[in-house]
């Protein structure tokens, strides 16, 4: 009975927050680009850590080199983080010809961060005050730098977090019908919903690097990486949180499909399961309190669907617990889910939500356990 009330108390902590998110969401209105006057004032210095990424490099730049915004206006940093393909030599074919890419090579040191370590590098050498982050494996929309110009001059941030999602246009038809890009879409769009509605709200900080703005001087007037910079990850969260202290009404999300940058999706479970234990170790680093206490909440509900299914193999009684505690998880957030697909134009995925969702809780706990403790891979290098 005590373990029913306890799970009974989590669900119903946990169905505030997401109807909360489902609220935010709705009240949050997507900003329309003005394409009859547009705004040319704002220069911008994009930022490209890349480290092999050969096969996915050309079609960054191309992207970026066929933006609306004027070239003059913007330049393009790549640095290079110890590349063993061709990624160098690709971007230095960009950089040969009447353009505005440069590229940049990090010297060798011992680090636990170099992805933090090439963007400090692309910031120094960075000729503009707007820094605009992506990495080598996205496409970027024609009018993503022009969104950006015009919310800017419309809101006057310092830091401006924006929408990402997993392309299927560089898969196949099979892989993207396959269980692990179906499973991880929908999961990325649930985390980029909650992004958005948090920001909005002004109750996280949460971002993603592949999508993200803010001021260079900003960059330097909370010291940078400084405090951050022997943490693997965090180039986009924990720098974000260090500039909400001191700027808490300067932070904005960029709610537009004008600008949403499409990333790639991980390519095998394995990557995937690397990729999400490096986004939870930054957990246990968040100085935000606030988001500490909603993921500690969401690990420990997820924990009481299998603390039910063990305690059902002494009485059935916690089996039909299960069961219903499934089935009111899906109920929960299948309206914020569904509200978040329309805005990415992925809906067709929804039909699958309920079937996925023990897997769901499966790698959440075993990803924030592992998170917290354990080692993963990332680019080829096995990080703590």
């Amino acid at each position: 009975m005590v373990l029913l009330i306890f799970v009974s108390i989590l669900f119903i902590s946990y169905a505030s927050v997401i109807f909360f998110y489902t609220r935010s969401w709705k009240q949050f209105a997507c900003y329309k680009l003005n394409t009859v006057n547009p705004d040319h004032s704002i220069n911008f210095s994009v930022i490209i850590p890349a480290r092999n990424e050969e096969d996915n490099i050309c079609k960054l730049l191309e992207a970026l080199q066929n933006q609306t915004y004027p070239k003059h206006l913007f330049e393009i940093i790549v640095v290079d983080d110890h590349s063993t393909d061709n990624t160098a030599r690709l971007v230095n074919e960009f950089a040969g010809v009447p353009t505005n890419i440069k590229l940049v090579r990090l010297q060798k040191e011992t680090l636990n961060s170099y992805k933090k370590k090439a963007i400090e590098v692309g910031i120094a050498v960075a000729q503009n005050n707007w820094i605009v982050c992506t990495d080598a494996d996205c496409v970027v929309p024609k009018t993503w730098l022009s969104t950006y110009a015009n919310f800017i001059t419309e809101n006057d941030p310092v830091f401006i977090a924006a929408p990402v999602c997993f392309t299927p246009r560089f898969f196949s038809a099979e892989k993207r019908n396959s269980a692990l890009f179906v499973f991880q879409t929908l999961d990325f769009m649930t985390l980029q919903g909650i992004t958005a509605a948090s920001v909005f709200k002004k109750v996280h900080s949460m971002c993603n690097g592949a999508n993200l703005a803010y001021k260079k001087d900003t960059f330097y007037e909370v010291n940078g990486f400084k405090g951050i910079d022997d943490i693997a990850s965090g180039d986009d969260m924990l720098l974000m949180h260090k500039i909400w202290k001191k700027f808490p009404k300067k932070i904005a999300y960029l709610k537009s499909t004008a600008a949403i940058v499409e990333t790639l999706a991980a390519s095998t479970w394995k990557d995937f399961f690397n990729q999400r234990i490096r986004w939870a170790s930054k957990a246990k680093h968040y100085d935000d309190k606030r988001i500490f206490w909603v993921l500690l909440l969401v690990y420990l509900f997820n924990f009481s669907f299998l603390v039910l299914a063990i305690a059902s193999f002494l009485n059935l009684k916690f089996l039909f617990a299960l069961l219903i505690l499934w089935v009111a998880k899906t109920m929960i957030e299948f309206p914020f889910i569904k509200n978040v697909s329309k805005f990415f134009n992925q809906q067709e995925l929804l039909k699958y939500f309920l079937y996925f969702q023990p897997l769901h809780i499966a790698y959440t706990i075993i990803s924030g356990f592992l998170g917290s403790f354990g080692k993963y891979e990332w680019k080829g290098r096995k990080v703590k």
